[in-house]
């Protein structure tokens, strides 16, 4: 058995945990299906907003996504600083925008609920939000100012934290599929891949929407993940066009520092299928114009599609399993870029002994087990 951490699975989740490990001076290896990062992690909008989705989750996800956004400042600088590499965050904050009376009525009864969560939001009728960002549609009706909702560029920040893994002294093994995992009597399971047999002190599985496919992995130890598809695609527009994260009930638009209106996403059942279709881009392209009449001429620049992985409850699966030495930290479904730097503070202490807190005990792997 080598000594430190083996970990299957480098997205976002599976970086930082290796990079938080490395500073702490534990050996990590790290075995990668594809090139590293370039499934969801690379996907998403990149948008950092517990409080603007809240109606998506429950209250516990809502505590986890808040102590993340909480972190997710010093965590950026301490990339920024140990990479030399920016990665793209902003906090300008977001809006959630309707669009006509029934829009405006779910709207009152959302801010309503953040209210009582005593939330940071803010009421704003149209001519208000216009004000806020001019390039909205006369249409909008009103709106949530959310100051809160913050973003980064997922695809500096998966770069950067290669970058940083790597520079720490981490072993990144690229396109190395696991072929199987093997139950031991004692310890964490073994894992083959490579052509070779991986034995050590602990074994992390951060696969994603892949971790539930690893051959060996059966029963209470299997990550119930599935792959829930979003299409997603970038506008190329001026730069000062909008500054906030804009939110409709059809879309969401998150505008870069280069100019790129990133728009997303569709919500698909439809298993690995890559297929961009006529009907998403279409939704998505009809969103975007809704709210800012002024893509129209704007020139599409990229079109894409990611897997996110959703759990039985669709919320995230993070701690021990009931073999010690194992974790699980995978189905994050929306929020895997938000949970970054939670994930990788809480579960690098967890796997050095430390203990999860409170707050993320309803996570652990052994409740489907119940």
């Amino acid at each position: 058995m080598e000594k430190g951490t083996l970990i299957i699975g480098g997205g976002l989740i599976g970086l930082s945990i290796g990079w938080k490990l490395r500073l702490r001076g534990e050996p990590v290896t790290l075995l990668e299906r594809g090139e590293t990062g370039r499934e969801a992690s690379w996907a998403g909008a990149g948008m950092l907003a517990p409080v603007g989705e809240v109606h998506f989750q429950e209250d516990l996800n809502l505590r986890l996504g808040q102590e993340s956004l909480r972190l997710y400042p010093d965590f950026v600088a301490e990339v920024e600083a140990y990479t030399g590499r920016s990665v793209g965050f902003r906090m300008e904050g977001g809006m959630k925008v309707s669009l006509h009376a029934d829009d405006t009525a779910e709207l009152r009864h959302l801010f309503e609920y953040q209210q009582k969560l005593d939330l940071p939001v803010r009421w704003l009728n149209g001519r208000e939000a216009q004000e806020l960002e001019p390039a909205l549609s006369h249409n909008v009706v009103a709106a949530l100012h959310i100051p809160a909702d913050y973003q980064v560029d997922n695809r500096l920040l998966v770069d950067a934290l290669k970058a940083a893994f790597v520079k720490a002294g981490g072993t990144l093994h690229e396109h190395t599929p696991v072929d199987e995992v093997r139950l031991l009597d004692d310890g964490p399971p073994a894992v083959v891949a490579g052509g070779r047999e991986w034995r050590h002190e602990h074994l992390l599985l951060a696969a994603g929407s892949w971790s539930g496919l690893i051959p060996g992995l059966d029963g209470a130890l299997r990550p119930w993940v599935r792959p829930v598809k979003g299409q997603i695609l970038a506008i190329r527009a001026p730069a000062d066009l909008i500054r906030h994260n804009i939110r409709t009930p059809d879309v969401y638009i998150v505008p870069r520092v280069d100019g790129r209106l990133v728009v997303g996403a569709t919500v698909e059942e439809m298993g690995y299928n890559r297929d961009l279709t006529v009907g998403g881009v279409f939704e998505l392209l009809r969103g975007a114009w809704r709210a800012l009449p002024g893509v129209y001429e704007m020139p599409i620049e990229e079109i894409w599609c990611g897997f996110r992985p959703g759990s039985r409850d669709n919320a995230p699966i993070l701690g021990e399993t009931e073999i010690p030495g194992f974790f699980i930290a995978t189905g994050h479904y929306r929020n895997g870029i938000l949970n970054t730097p939670v994930t990788a503070h809480y579960m690098s202490e967890a796997i050095l002994g430390g203990e999860l807190p409170e707050f993320m005990a309803p996570f652990s792997p052994r409740r489907f087990s119940k």
